[in-house]
């Protein structure tokens, strides 16, 4: 009998294929396609919220806080449930970063559930024949770009030391959408329809699950296995040979993974990322993620303009931002790696001697161009290019105790590998490796090595005041685009005064180190000419933010929602 997940994918497809989106007007380096913007206003509550991508998931969370949850409960059961209902964006088959807020006591910790590369990957892995590169997406498909899954052991680990609800009982809300069906949403239904990821009609296990005849029934069975043995039945247990099996049999570019790799996985508890920021404290995650230092970077470049008396989203402030971006985009495509492998050299890249040099870099008349990461002597990296798709998911939660999560998961690319195994799909995170391990004889950072985690964008962030007392949970999906989402939004609560709902909802502008994306028809837009004076290279696009965020005011909390998604904030 069919779900409601395949009654209502069948209803949908015809109709969307006909508007479905050319390849030839897509940029590679933007998969998941906008579905619509929707305004939001901010949600109020006094005692928890949750905030997640998806109104399933949020139910799920709140569910487990009215229950006397802690927030890493919450989260848990909205991860579940995004398995299900966002497979594009994250998943069980993926990894994540979270930063945990323990109020009393007022510790902060970061839990890394990145993905690790198999141990026979080498750092040729993306290297043809001939010694050069291959192009990304023929090297997104597949088992081979598979990595080692991390989320569901920084989840363990994580509730292990904060958890207050049984393992068991957070499943249930998954376990029950996965056996009784649930109304897909209009932006996954546009998703599969746009064919974005050329995997979901090249495997044969993605291809049946999602165009038409799907059955989320298998999902069910794996999640019923993980809550009864915990996450040995998936790393060392019933789920593991499947997933071997799946990825190294791939259809196309088949991996060579061993069931040890998955016995071997290990998340870590990491101490966090901070620096101060004016009078605040910003918190996010260390390496492997360049989202913490990068942001930090951006952020101290910008400590040395007058930002608060600047107009809201005005030319002068958004230059300065854009060119802030390109500095500390230029060190990060150096210097950003996992610090297990690599030096990676925190402190000499937010010192403040470095920072004001950098500064004197930056022109209030004239976009600098591209700009060349700081010389550190004591280090010879060559230039990253890996591409950092914008396929994730942010979840911001805030407990009756004042604990509180951000997290941000992701499964890379738009579905991943699309590998499908278990009813869920698996992450293509490998390919956040640099593709060449080599540039310019020098080594890459970020080169594919054994058991070496790829680096990430994802910038988990929490604000503290000048008393250390927690005042915003944020983070976004977005690629390599999350670093600037959410900068821009932090400048807009901190510097501007917008509460979180205003943040968020803010048009955005973005620079990698490259041409100056403004977000299209937004009022944003009437800054191009301005620019293009100062010499940028101006670029209108739709900006895909998720910011998911909780505000804590002297009167109770603010949840705010990206309206570019379809997320939804809870609380009482």
């Amino acid at each position: 009998m069919k779900t409601i997940f395949t009654a209502v994918i069948c209803l949908w497809l015809t109709a969307l294929y006909a508007v479905a989106e050319s390849p030839k007007v897509r940029e590679l380096r933007e998969p998941e396609a906008a579905t619509g913007f929707a305004p939001r206003e901010a949600v109020s509550a006094q005692k928890y919220m949750a905030v997640t991508a998806n109104p399933y998931a949020t139910r799920a969370a709140d569910t487990m806080l009215k229950q006397g949850g802690a927030a890493i409960d919450a989260a848990i059961a909205a991860q579940l449930v995004l398995t299900l209902v966002e497979p594009q964006s994250s998943g069980i088959g993926g990894g994540a970063f979270l930063l945990h807020w323990q109020a009393q006591g007022q510790q902060l910790t970061s839990y890394d559930g990145r993905e690790t590369a198999p141990g026979s990957a080498k750092p040729g892995l993306f290297l043809k024949k001939d010694g050069t590169p291959e192009r990304w997406i023929d090297a997104v498909v597949g088992g081979r770009s598979v990595g080692v899954p991390g989320v569901l052991k920084a989840l363990e680990l994580a509730h292990q030391k904060h958890g207050k609800l049984p393992w068991k009982k957070l499943f249930e809300p998954a376990i029950k959408l996965a056996d009784e069906g649930f109304i897909v949403s209009p932006r996954l239904h546009k998703l599969i329809a746009l064919k974005l990821n050329p995997g979901l009609t090249q495997l044969a296990a993605a291809n049946h699950y999602f165009y038409p005849d799907g059955n989320p029934l298998a999902a069910a069975k794996a999640l019923r296995a993980i809550a009864e043995s915990g996450t040995a039945a998936f790393y060392a247990g019933t789920l593991t040979p499947a997933m071997v099996k799946a990825i190294n049999s791939s259809e196309r570019n088949p991996g060579a993974i061993a069931l040890k790799d998955f016995k071997r996985y290990r998340a870590k508890q990491r101490p966090p990322l901070c620096d101060h920021y004016r009078q605040y404290k910003v918190c996010s995650m260390g390496p492997p993620s360049s989202g913490g230092l990068t942001l930090l970077q951006i952020l101290g470049l910008l400590e040395g303009y007058d930002l608060p008396k600047t107009g809201v989203n005005q030319l002068q402030p958004i230059h300065l931002f854009t060119q802030a971006s390109r500095l500390a985009f230029a060190d990060r495509d150096f210097y950003a790696a996992d610090a297990d492998f690599v030096t990676v050299p925190i402190r000499q890249l937010l010192d403040d001697n470095y920072i004001a040099k950098r500064r004197r870099r930056i022109s209030p008349k004239l976009d600098m161009g591209q700009a060349t990461p700081g010389q550190l002597t004591d280090l010879a990296y060559g230039q990253d290019d890996a591409l950092e798709m914008p396929s994730t998911s942010h979840m911001s939660i805030i407990d009756s105790r004042g604990n509180a999560i951000s997290m941000t998961t992701s499964i890379e690319m738009a579905f991943g590998s699309t590998v499908f195994a278990n009813g869920y799909l698996l992450n293509n995170q490998l390919t956040d490796f640099s593709l060449s391990p080599t540039k310019n004889g020098h080594p890459v950072a970020n080169r594919v090595e054994a058991g070496k985690r790829p680096r990430s964008s994802m910038t988990p962030v929490m604000v503290f005041d000048h008393d250390n007392k927690l005042i915003a949970v944020l983070g976004s999906p977005g690629g390599s685009r999350i670093i600037n989402y959410v900068a821009h939004s932090l400048i807009a609560m901190l510097d501007w005064n917008l509460d979180i709902q205003q943040a968020i909802s803010l048009p955005k502008a973005s620079n990698r180190n490259g041409p100056t994306t403004l977000e299209q028809d937004t009022g944003i837009t009437l800054l191009r000419e301005g620019l293009e004076k100062l010499g940028h290279k101006v670029q209108l696009r739709q900006l895909n933010s998720g910011l998911h965020g909780i505000q804590i005011t002297p009167k109770g909390m603010l949840g705010g929602v990206d309206p570019r998604r379809e997320g939804l904030a809870l609380g009482e």
